[in-house]
């Protein structure tokens, strides 16, 4: 490797390490860690700021009129994406794609984050997930000679790999356990490749969108083999963010729509179900189906079904667990969604909604902290408690 690139890297963390350290100077350190039922929602987010990029902890308390506030946050070097929450409460994001850093941070703690930066070879596609004991991390990754994607197995403590396994695809994106499907009596993984064919030397420049390939892959999480692969009869769906229904028999995918007409592209479905066997779109009503702009940023669902949201059109694609078409609700540039006793909260530009989904939703207006501020796609709902408060 370049000595430049190492130089740029290790200034960078350094820079992001300060940072962090002086919002934690002006945050408090104890008292927000609350049990669950006292009407503390705590959410682990990702947002831009002014030109600046952060990861932190945002809270509010249930119930109308409640500010949505930064209590704590760590500035990273680039844009963050997706975010993991372990165990002790400890949390994991990665550089959205192609990204070069893996950053593990304790919020309730006042100590140095921990970086990992891709040596060149391997860029980060913004996802991470924990193992459900928090020893091991699972990223989605990118060759950037070949541009065939990986899992990267590592360690939770030292962030480094200790093994990696193919995607069979291109522009891996989020990935998710699969518990109701097990090899040899080891849990299983489900990683949904984008398919949108990119080069290193442009980024995230698309190219050569008629050899798009999306799928979403079963993999034998303690070998990593192929266990089955599933597509949709359309190539320019791009099938990248995963949640289980309540239940777990049930796999929804936001969808990303990469069709050259402009028409088709705006009337495409934003979301598809696997039953874990086949794969199938689920359009929306014919008169809503435009506003919807054919993009999904991110999905969730709850008892009430499931939920998409679609910042270009504004509002959060509504369904039934079957299916079928519930309707638009609006909330500008609505991006992250995240389910808290089981009810949908949705982060929009100003303010944000809680049970979204219900017919009255309450409306979280954005504290000063978070003014200006736009969400990445995605949040985690970190219910912390007193004992983990170190």
């Amino acid at each position: 490797m370049a000595t430049d690139p190492i130089h740029r890297r290790q200034t960078l963390a350094g820079l992001a390490g300060l940072a962090g350290l002086g919002a934690w100077a002006l945050a408090p350190r104890t008292g927000w860690a609350r049990a669950a039922g006292d009407g503390v929602v705590q959410l682990a987010a990702a947002w831009e700021q002014q030109g600046s990029f952060h990861i932190g902890m945002l809270t509010t308390r249930e119930g109308a009129g409640q500010a949505l506030q930064v209590h704590t946050s760590l500035s990273v070097p680039t844009r963050a994406h997706g975010l993991c929450v372990l165990p002790g409460g400890d949390v994991v994001a990665a550089a959205r794609r192609p990204g070069d850093w893996l950053v593990r941070w304790q919020p309730w703690r006042g100590t140095e984050p921990q970086w990992l930066w891709q040596g060149g070879e391997r860029t980060f596609n913004g996802h991470v997930l924990g193992s459900p004991d928090g020893r091991q991390l699972y990223t989605t990754e990118t060759d950037t000679e070949t541009g065939a994607s990986w899992v990267a197995v590592r360690d939770a403590r030292t962030l480094e790999k200790t093994t990696e396994w193919p995607t069979h695809g291109v522009d891996a994106h989020e990935l998710v356990w699969d518990m109701h499907h097990t090899a040899s009596g080891a849990p299983t993984l489900i990683v949904a490749n984008g398919g949108v064919p990119t080069v290193p030397e442009t980024g995230r420049v698309k190219r050569d969108l008629h050899t798009m390939d999306s799928s979403i892959v079963r993999l034998d999480a303690s070998t990593g083999a192929l266990l089955g692969q599933w597509r949709l009869p359309d190539q320019r769906l791009s099938l990248r963010h995963l949640a289980w229904s309540p239940n777990g028999r049930t796999l929804g995918i936001a969808l990303q729509a990469e069709h050259d007409d402009a028409s088709r592209k705006n009337t495409a479905p934003v979301l598809a179900l696997f039953d874990g066997q086949a794969l199938r779109t689920v359009p929306a009503s014919e008169g809503t189906a435009p506003r919807l702009q054919g993009y999904g940023g991110s999905i969730a669902a709850t008892p009430t079904g499931w939920a998409v949201s679609c910042p270009r059109a504004h509002g959060i694609a509504t369904f039934s667990l079957p299916g079928e078409w519930m309707g638009l609700v609006p909330l500008p540039e609505v991006c992250p969604l995240a389910v808290h006793d089981g009810m949908l909260w949705a982060g929009g530009l100003a303010g944000s909604l809680q049970a979204a989904q219900d017919g009255a939703p309450l409306e979280h207006l954005h504290g000063g902290g978070l003014q200006t501020a736009r969400l990445d796609n995605h949040w985690v709902v970190a219910d912390l408690r007193p004992s983990q408060n170190i």
